[in-house]
């Protein structure tokens, strides 16, 4: 190897092996990486319907849920005079954000 283009050309075939090589052994780790970390978000929320699931049988079961009718209601409140009062607050509150535009210089 006394000819240095020859030797140029070997040394660039040979690091062009080694990246190579490198760059699948990262690019599948990665992949390995990932579908771990999906497995383990399937796993989590798996169990966290089952969870769901289960703490509502539990309180199904033990009668610890309120409807409309349940005697827990304190007075029954009027529906049409909450949106009322709801659509009133937001009204107060675009007023409030209008003029607070309106205030502030561009």
């Amino acid at each position: 190897m006394t000819n240095p283009v020859i030797q140029a050309f070997f040394v660039g075939r040979a690091l062009a092996e080694v990246l190579g090589e490198k760059l699948e052994d990262s690019f599948t780790n990665a992949l390995s990486d990932l579908g771990k970390f999906d497995a383990e978000q399937r796993e989590n929320l798996r169990a966290f319907i089952e969870e769901v699931q289960a703490r509502a049988e539990r309180q199904a079961a033990q009668g610890s849920y309120t409807d409309g009718n349940s005697s827990s209601n304190q007075g029954t409140v009027d529906l049409q005079e909450t949106i009322d009062e709801l659509r009133a607050e937001i009204a107060t509150v675009r007023a409030s954000l209008k003029n607070y535009r309106e205030q502030q210089p561009l």
